[in-house]
């Protein structure tokens, strides 16, 4: 399924329901060589002292039969990182109550700034990334996160990031 760009006006052949964050905002390529530091698909510690999940912030599309997904990043406490792990392979570890976190990627399209936007960590099945849930606030973000988004909103989406350098 394609469409049409309202900022470029050409066809694109795909239109994305997903956009993910490479990794945390604090992360820098220096950190790569810290001992301290490590970034994967899922997990991220940062200088062994910051704690970072891999999630999915879903946004409900009205007029589509499927969501439109921001892979985002959320700290977490000490604790809740050292159970994230523990619970890492096993088989029913979706009935652990909600982590409280941060979220730490910065989604360019918003404004205000997405970054330090209070959520809830929900725990998946195994394979299964966590569900992040924004606290109810006035963010664009969060309202659109409580009241879910429209097909045109989506392409709107996709032209802005897909344009952006």
């Amino acid at each position: 399924m394609g469409y049409v760009c309202a900022r470029c006006g050409e066809f694109h052949s795909e239109l994305p329901f997903a956009f993910h964050a490479p990794a945390p905002a604090m992360w820098t390529s220096d950190l790569e060589h810290d001992p301290d530091s490590e970034l994967d698909d899922e997990l991220c510690v940062v200088r062994g002292e910051r704690f970072f999940v891999h999630g999915i912030l879903e946004l409900p599309v009205h007029d589509a039969d499927q969501t439109f997904h921001w892979g985002v990043w959320v700290s977490l406490s000490a604790e809740n990182f050292q159970r994230t792990i523990e619970l890492w392979e096993t088989e029913g570890r979706e009935t652990e109550p909600p982590y409280f976190g941060w979220l730490t990627s910065e989604l360019p399209i918003y404004d205000p700034s997405t970054l330090s936007l209070r959520t809830h960590v929900h725990t998946q099945p195994v394979g299964t990334r966590p569900r992040i849930e924004l606290e109810p606030t006035d963010h664009p973000l969060a309202v659109e996160q409580r009241h879910g988004i429209s097909m045109s909103r989506v392409e709107e989406i996709a032209g802005l990031l897909h344009h952006q350098e």
